[in-house]
C-alpha cells in the first residue's frame, strides 16, 4: 500500500451539507445539482496530456498480422451474446492455470449503466495512491486490446499476443474436457486474470461481461463490490424487473466484502441488500452514507465536492460531462474508500490533493467525449433506454446546442424505440445508419422505428456509417451561421468506436 496514507478529517463543516444529500439525490433530478454555469477548469492538476488513451492498430506489419491472427482465433468461439449460464469452464481454466485470479485483491463491478466509467475512476484513483492496477472492462471502443489494462493504459499488442499464446494450451485442455468449448470472453477474462498476475498487480478493477452470478469474471471475491445503477437491458437473459436483474447482479457480493450501491429502483435496493446480509457484508448507499454535495458545469467538465465514506472532497475537478459521471465519481470515489478500509469504525479519509489529482486525470473514450468542434461532435455509447435519458441530460446541460442532429446505430434485439423517445425531444433531425457487426440493427429497420418516433420529416437513412456523418455535419453546419449546433453520435459501443475511427483519421 502507498505511503500517503488516509489522513483523519475534520468532519465540524461536513455533516449540514451531506444531510441535504438523502433528499436531493433521490430522484437524480440534474437541476438541483447544478449551481451555475461556470467556467473554472483545473485540467492543469492532471499534468501533460497523456495522449489518445484508445490505441490504434500496431504500426509493426509482424505484430499487426500477429494480432490479427489471435483476433481470428478468438472469432471463432462464441460471441459475447451466446451464453451457457455456467463458471464451470472459467472455473476448470483458472485451476489448470494455478489461480491467478487469487494473487491479488480485487475490486468487482456490475450494473447496467456506468460500469466502464466508474472502473476507469477507480483505476485513476489506486494509481494515484500509488497502486500498480489491472482493470478488465467491456466491451472494447476500437481495439480488443484496450479490455486489458495495466496501471492505467491498455496492453501493447505485443503483451496481448504473448498472453494468448501462454493460455492457449491451457484453453484447449479445457475445451477438450468440457461439453462446450471457452467461449471468446471466457478466453479475454482468463487471458486478463493470467496478465494481472503476471504483472504483478497490487490490485485488479474488474467490470462483469453481463448479469453476475454466471459471468465468467465471477471466480475473483472481490473485497469491494460495486453495483452501478440497474435498469432494463438484456432483459431475455436477466429479467424483465430491475429486481429479477438485481437478483443476478447481486452474485458478485461475497461473503464479508463491501458493497458499495449506486442509487437503485425500490425493488432492486431490497434484493441488494437482502444478498448483502445474507453473506454479512458490509453496504455503503449513495445518498445515505456517500453522495454527491454538490455540482457546477465547468469548461471542459464539472467542479465537484463529493461526500465519501470517510469526510467530504472539495474542489474536485471532473473532465467528463454530465449528472450522471459525478454519481460515477462519488461510486468510484466510495469504493476506494472501502478498499483502503475506511468508512465504519475508521474515522479518515483519503488525501484530498491525490484524489484531486487522480479524477483530473479521467478519461473514459466513448462517453460523452468530444471528437470534434465547429461543429462539435459528441460520442456516446449509450445503448439503452436508460442510458440514452442520461446522456440526453448531459448533452443538453453541458453543450446548450441551438440544434442538435443525431446519428444512432444500434444492435439488434436493443430497445430502440425507447432510445430514439429518449433522444426525441432534444434532436432536431436523425440521421439513422448502421454499423459493420454482424448484430448491427438494419438502417432500414430502424428507420422504420424512428419515422415512428420523430416523423419522416425529421429522419434521414444514411446505411454506412461514414456517409451518415457526412450528412450530420452537413446538416448541422447549416446552422452554424447562428452558432451552437451539433452533432451526437450514439446507439452503441461499437457505433461510437467506428465513428472514432473515422474521426481520428479525417
Amino acid at each position: 500500500m502507498s505511503d500517503q496514507q488516509p489522513e483523519t478529517p475534520d468532519r465540524d463543516n461536513t455533516v449540514d451539507a451531506f444531510d441535504q444529500i438523502v433528499a436531493e439525490e433521490s430522484d437524480r433530478d440534474p437541476d438541483l445539482a447544478v449551481i451555475e454555469a461556470g467556467s473554472r477548469t483545473l485540467r492543469a492538476q492532471a499534468g501533460a496530456p497523456q495522449g489518445d488513451p484508445v490505441p490504434s492498430r500496431p504500426e509493426d506489419p509482424e505484430v499487426a498480422k500477429a494480432l490479427l491472427e489471435v483476433e481470428q482465433e478468438l472469432a471463432t468461439r462464441w460471441g459475447e451474446t451466446k451464453l451457457e449460464p455456467s463458471v464451470s469452464r472459467i472455473s476448470a481454466l483458472m485451476d489448470v492455470l494455478g489461480e491467478p485470479q487469487r494473487a491479488y485483491p480485487s475490486i468487482h463491478l456490475t450494473g447496467t449503466n456506468g460500469k466502464t466509467s466508474t472502473a476507469r475512476m477507480i483505476e485513476a484513483l489506486l494509481n494515484a495512491f500509488e497502486l500498480r492496477t489491472g482493470r478488465y472492462t467491456s466491451p472494447h471502443v476500437q481495439s480488443v486490446t484496450e479490455r486489458i489494462s495495466l496501471d492505467g493504459a491498455p496492453i501493447s499488442a505485443e503483451r496481448f499476443i504473448e498472453t494468448y499464446h501462454d493460455v492457449k494450451p491451457y484453453v484447449e485442455m479445457v475445451d477438450a474436457a468440457e461439453e462446450y468449448r471457452l467461449s471468446f470472453f471466457e478466453v479475454l477474462t482468463g487471458m486478463a486474470y493470467a496478465a494481472f498476475a503476471d504483472a504483478p498487480v497490487d490490485v485488479a478493477v474488474v467490470e462483469v461481461g453481463m448479469g453476475g452470478s454466471w459471468d465468467a469474471t465471477n471466480v475473483i471475491d472481490g473485497t469491494v463490490a460495486v453495483v452501478t445503477p440497474i435498469s432494463l437491458d438484456h432483459t431475455d437473459r436477466l429479467g424483465t424487473t430491475p429486481g429479477e436483474i438485481a437478483q443476478e447482479k447481486g452474485g458478485i457480493i461475497k461473503q464479508d466484502a463491501t458493497v458499495i450501491l449506486a442509487q437503485q429502483p425500490v425493488d432492486a435496493a431490497q434484493v441488494l441488500l437482502k444478498k448483502a446480509v445474507e453473506v454479512d457484508a458490509t453496504v455503503a448507499r449513495e445518498g445515505m452514507e456517500f453522495g454527491v454535495v454538490s455540482r457546477e458545469v465547468a469548461v471542459g467538465g464539472q467542479m465537484l465536492t463529493l461526500r465519501g465514506v470517510g469526510g467530504e472532497y472539495d474542489g474536485i475537478f471532473l473532465p467528463l460531462y454530465g449528472a450522471h459521471m459525478a454519481h460515477n465519481a462519488a461510486v468510484a470515489l466510495a469504493a476506494v474508500e472501502a478498499f483502503f478500509g475506511i468508512g465504519g469504525e475508521h474515522a479518515r479519509e483519503l488525501d484530498g490533493d491525490t484524489v484531486r489529482k487522480a479524477f483530473a486525470s479521467v478519461t473514459s473514450p466513448g462517453r460523452m467525449e468530444v471528437v470534434r468542434r465547429s461543429p462539435t461532435v459528441v460520442l456516446d455509447a449509450a445503448h439503452n433506454p436508460a442510458g440514452a435519458r442520461v446522456t440526453a441530460e448531459a448533452v443538453t446541460e453541458a453543450f446548450g446546442f441551438s440544434r442538435l442532429i443525431g446519428v444512432v446505430a444500434a444492435s439488434e434485439g436493443k430497445d430502440v424505440r425507447g432510445v430514439l423517445e429518449a433522444f426525441e425531444p432534444i434532436f432536431a433531425e436523425v440521421v439513422v445508419t448502421e454499423n459493420t457487426s454482424h448484430r448491427a440493427m438494419g438502417a432500414d429497420e430502424l428507420a422504420a422505428v424512428a419515422v415512428e418516433v420523430f416523423g419522416a420529416d425529421r429522419v434521414q437513412v444514411e446505411p454506412r456509417l461514414d456517409d451518415a456523418l457526412e450528412a450530420a455535419v452537413t446538416l448541422a453546419e447549416e446552422e452554424a451561421e447562428y452558432g451552437g449546433a451539433g452533432v451526437l453520435v450514439t446507439g452503441s459501443v461499437i457505433t461510437v468506436g467506428e465513428a472514432r475511427l473515422l474521426f481520428k483519421r479525417g
